[in-house]
């Protein structure tokens, strides 16, 4: 019979004003894949951190046991040195350190009190082969994807002689394919003895690898799910995680589609670092008054840097062609004028990027319009900046006690609301919205969804990009692909199945009469 690593009892956490975990419990089997579910906020995190140490003994109230031992960990070096490793979905690596510099930070290896360099990289090249990555270790953190940069994390878990490793959305910010090689090396570590506890959003990822599944809803344990019984499915964690049957993961839409609003002609753009490669070539897009329009293409495509480049040329060189307004050509050649022209850009990135995560709610949702909130003499209304931001908080739905709340507090799909907010504020006519739903759970995905209809509904234009076919099947009236920045089809949602989608996302660039000689 497999005995339990780790137990968790009755965890109770509280923050002010909030009690973030109540009677939480975890039991995780030696040597398993265990998976914690769970929409944003529900406490998975907090979890984790009480047992790591983050949130020390005495902060909370419950028993952690770790190899039938009570444990009462004051640090992360109290648990590490226990061999619990956490990887954070903020990835703690120091960018402008080498590989084998960062594995070995805090636990340098010497010699007769010195740093052996020598020893260092040769241990260090030694980790990189068991997690896959043939790199120099001498190169810096700053030169990797990453995709790469995770892998350098669990090679540094590794050197501490992990005996129990916890993973944070691991794969939210990865391709498919880095994604697919983490979840390989997870299952090779299993195979060596390692324990995994592993948070995710991503239900196929879960089902592929898991053997039991927690689901935490609203700080309270629900259930555990041995993953390998045949009656579990991604509809059955759903309904655990939100509390009942999501009948459908897209609400009911139907669009009504009036006047073009925004048409992108003849666009091309070259790499910001080198103005010999075209990053987009050629694109034309259009959307409509009520629309919902969206971008397909596989990493490397050029969604981005097309996106981007139209919101006030923030992305790119000798940039060209054109972009018209309801007919009549505008010049978005920087932020201020796209924005001035009723054009709004949410980024992929909303954590650096789209948010002040050091500032309130209030003060991220007026950043894009400050202009209406100032007064003849140039100053901010506060009174009526917190009023606004008071309506929003209300109208999304955003789960936070006040708009005095600080933003990176908040958690990912609520975030999310506040940068939404911001722009649907400044009152723009187009939203560009880049991976609207990343790194977010099912639930809050569908109040996003929600969102974006209502956007439609008001009138506004809704350009969407989105790695999830899925997603843009489910939410989009209309689908553009791209393949190594060229528009390869412009398909209707009647037309629209992932495999057509697929095969114009991976369509080959004809070649010319000239280039086939």
């Amino acid at each position: 019979m497999t005995t339990n690593i780790l137990e968790m009892r009755n965890i109770t956490k509280t923050f002010p004003g909030v009690k973030a975990l109540q009677d939480v419990s975890l039991g995780v089997q030696r040597g398993h894949i265990h998976a914690i579910c769970g929409e944003n906020g529900a406490g998975k995190s907090t979890l984790m951190n009480v047992l790591s140490g983050v949130y020390p003994y005495g902060t909370y109230d419950g028993e952690i046991v770790f190899e039938n031992e009570p444990v009462e960990f004051r640090t992360i070096n109290d648990s590490e040195a226990a061999g619990i490793v956490i990887i954070h979905q903020e990835l703690a690596l120091s960018p402008y350190l080498s590989i084998a510099e960062n594995i070995f930070l805090g636990n340098e290896q010497q010699t007769n009190g010195w740093i052996d360099w020598n020893k260092t990289n040769l241990e260090a090249t030694k980790l990189l082969a068991r997690v896959g990555l043939k790199d120099n270790p001498i190169t810096k953190i700053t030169d990797l994807g990453v995709g790469k940069q995770q892998l350098v994390e669990i090679a540094k878990a590794l050197s501490k002689e992990v005996k129990l490793l916890i993973l944070d959305e691991p794969t939210a910010a990865l391709n498919d394919e880095d994604s697919a090689h983490l979840l390989g090396l997870i299952k090779h570590l299993q195979e060596q003895g390692i324990t995994s506890i592993m948070i995710s959003h991503k239900l196929n990822e879960i089902k592929a690898i898991a053997d039991e599944v927690t689901i935490i809803r609203d700080g309270k344990t629900i259930e555990t799910l041995d993953m390998h019984a045949d009656e579990i499915t991604e509809d059955r964690i759903i309904k655990g995680m939100v509390g009942r049957e999501l009948e459908s993961r897209f609400p009911e839409h139907t669009s009504t589609i009036g006047e073009e609003l925004l048409r992108v002609e003849h666009w091309n753009v070259y790499h910001p670092l080198d103005n010999t490669r075209l990053v987009v070539e050629d694109a034309g897009i259009s959307v409509h008054a009520g629309e919902i329009v969206g971008i397909a293409g596989l990493m490397g495509a050029g969604r981005t840097e097309l996106a981007m480049s139209i919101f006030g040329h923030s992305y790119g060189t000798k940039i060209s062609g054109k972009v018209f307004k309801r007919g009549v050509e505008i010049d978005t050649s920087t932020v201020p004028k796209a924005i001035a022209h009723g054009i709004a850009y949410a980024t992929e990135d909303r954590k650096r990027y789209g948010l002040n995560l050091l500032d309130d709610i209030t003060r991220n949702i007026s950043g894009a319009a400050l202009d209406k909130l100032a007064s003849i003499f140039g100053f901010v209304d506060g009174h009526k900046e917190t009023t606004v931001a008071g309506t929003y908080l209300k109208s999304l739905n955003i789960k936070a006690p006040n708009v005095n709340v600080i933003t990176g507090k908040l958690s990912g799909g609520n975030q999310q609301k506040v940068v939404l907010s911001k722009w649907m504020y400044s009152d723009p006519d187009v939203l560009i919205l880049d991976e609207p739903t990343r790194g977010i759970d099912v639930g809050a995905k569908y109040e996003i969804y929600t969102i974006i209809n209502r956007l439609a509904d008001e009138g506004k234009g809704v350009i969407m990009i989105s790695s999830e076919l899925p997603e843009l099947l489910g939410v989009c009236d209309r689908i553009y692909t791209l393949a190594e920045g060229r528009i390869t089809a412009d398909i209707s949602r009647a037309d629209a199945t992932a495999e057509y989608l697929m095969q114009h996302m991976t369509r080959e660039r004809e070649k010319s009469s000239n280039e086939s000689l």
